[in-house]
């Protein structure tokens, strides 16, 4: 008998309702429950796959291959669980299954309306998530009298109706904004932001209330009052200083006592011992390194997200922080190493599309090669480490992708025509192929060469499964001569080159897949764990 707990949220956008579901999420989990988490999109697009990250944002893909919302990212860093493609549907997807459905005849010549087929779909697939769990968390994106979430919130009041309070929360995550000239907390957005719910047809069982101050106790009982909640349901949510700390913030604030007594659970208290260690260190680290992250999208840091918070987990697993240095690869090209990379204790140029950019972060490259700088490329990364050692190694100056120039005499990097997916399928991808959803995604196993840094990274292990978003792949014809100049391929993939080193170098790693999908925060990936000590090492060195 799985039991539902609903996340809305009200007032305006980036509230974080997806942190507040993660942490409710954690600390259920963390009494020894089963839990799931779900994400509903209210935009058309089928996924975010084609959607500029300075749009929406990163794409995170799960291990079977879903192109999904950076929310899920977050599900499973802070639950230490694999999600898949039935954790996260679109409206897009609704409404091309339900018409898919009406083409084949499957309505019975019924006329399809969005009450009952398009709520029907979305429970469906609610019920299907929750298949097996103790408890499914469902957060719906955007906020409440949004148009385009009207279906869904029908929905959720549709599953309260017909499964009861016994098994159904509604937490509705609303701001409580401070008035500066006036020196007060204010309450009424919370308030119509209840009554716009209530409207149509959804009581929130609990507010979650995202303010700069504390909320003071008579504020609590205003709110409580007027939102029609219990006292100890309305929680406080304060600006913390790592993402981290929210659950154990609303721990402190009492969040399990209602949960309990409206579900019924056994009053166990969650084990969060080692997260409040991990957490402390993340506030108050022994160390600090500094890292070069190269990239071109850092008009918004949320298109790096699992990659910054793979960072945290590394630095807490450390002990260490670790301070990102922005690098826009542009600004290399412009003026130059010296005054835009400067003194650090290593590189990291991450994944991306297009030729934008590349020239600058091949030069970061270079310059972590020659000066023996720690560097991890990912994706692009890894591609661009290969063209830059083609180029100033080998002396193959015409080196290239066939990303930036389809013409080029040496597609060091190169489309190929065929692969197998991740389910076992034949993909055949071309130049003209439609952008979405033709890259190689989700998680394939890399074979590890024994004696290099992956193989010592991964102590030891010899196969391991990492995930993909790419479409160019690295290409075998050059491999001989690089080898012979000093580069390893250290990771393969069915005959795909996954992962390479330099030999003479103190540490040097570019990988195809992309390490963050895979790190948590009790569970760092083992690529970027290794990468971060290798830059303290230096640090330390260079300090002795």
């Amino acid at each position: 008998m799985t039991k539902y707990i609903f996340v809305t949220g009200g007032v305006l956008s980036s509230l974080g309702k997806g942190i507040t579901a993660a942490s409710v999420g954690t600390l259920l989990k963390q009494t020894g429950l089963n839990v799931s988490i779900l994400k509903m999109d209210p935009y058309l697009n089928m996924d975010p796959g084609t959607m500029s990250p300075l749009e929406h944002g990163e794409v995170f893909v799960t291990a079977d291959g879903a192109e999904t919302d950076l929310d899920l990212g977050h599900y499973e860093r802070f639950l230490n669980v694999d999600l898949s493609k039935k954790n996260n549907f679109t409206t897009g997807q609704i409404y091309h299954s339900v018409l898919t459905k009406e083409r084949k005849g499957e309505y019975l010549g019924k006329t399809i309306q969005v009450i009952p087929h398009i709520v029907g779909e979305v429970k469906q697939r609610i019920f299907e998530a929750g298949k097996g769990k103790d408890v499914l968390i469902v957060e719906l994106g955007g906020t409440v009298g949004d148009i385009e979430g009207l279906p869904f919130l029908e929905t959720i009041r549709q599953i309260k109706h017909e499964l009861g309070s016994e098994r159904v929360i509604n937490i509705h995550v609303t701001l409580v904004p401070y008035i500066k000239a006036a020196g007060e907390l204010k309450t009424k957005p919370t308030q119509h932001s209840v009554q716009e719910l209530r409207r149509i047809g959804i009581t929130p069982h609990m507010i979650i209330a995202r303010c700069e101050k504390p909320l003071p106790k008579e504020l609590r009982k205003k709110i409580a009052v007027s939102c029609d909640v219990d006292m100890d349901s309305v929680i406080e949510c304060m600006d913390a200083p790592t993402i981290y700390q929210v659950p154990l913030n609303f721990l402190k604030d009492g969040i399990m006592h209602p949960l309990i007594k409206r579900f019924h659970l056994t009053d166990t208290e969650p084990n969060m011992e080692e997260w409040d260690i991990l957490v402390k260190r993340i506030i108050a680290p022994r160390d600090e390194i500094t890292i070069a992250f190269v990239g071109k999208y850092l008009g918004l840091k949320e298109s790096y997200k699992s990659l910054t918070e793979a960072l945290i987990h590394a630095g807490a697993a450390l002990d260490t922080k670790i301070n990102l240095h922005w690098v826009d690869s542009e600004d290399i090209e412009e003026k130059g190493i010296e005054e835009t990379i400067g003194e650090v204790d290593g590189i990291l140029v991450a994944g991306g599309f297009g030729v934008r950019g590349v020239e600058g972060k091949m030069m970061a490259i270079r310059h972590a090669r020659e000066n023996r700088i720690p560097y991890l490329g990912i994706c692009l990364g890894m591609q661009l480490s290969l063209i830059e050692y083609a180029r100033n190694v080998l002396g193959i100056e015409e080196a290239n992708s066939v990303e930036f120039d389809p013409e080029t005499k040496e597609p060091v990097i190169y489309l190929i025509d065929e692969f197998i997916d991740q389910a076992g399928q034949k993909q055949v991808r071309t130049h003209t192929s439609p952008l979405g959803g033709t890259m190689r995604l989700g998680a394939y196993p890399c074979e590890i060469k024994e004696g290099t840094k992956l193989f010592e990274a991964y102590g030891g292990k010899k196969i391991i499964y990492e995930r993909h978003r790419h479409r160019y792949e690295a290409n075998p014809a050059y491999r001989n001569r690089l080898e012979k100049a000093g580069m390893v391929v250290s990771g393969e993939s069915n005959g795909l080159i996954e992962a390479v080193e330099v030999k003479d170098h103190p540490w040097f790693l570019g990988v195809q897949f992309h390490p963050e999908f895979t790190s948590r925060l009790q569970n760092p990936n083992p690529s970027i764990l290794a990468f971060a000590k290798a830059a303290l090492t230096a640090k330390n060195a260079e300090n002795e």
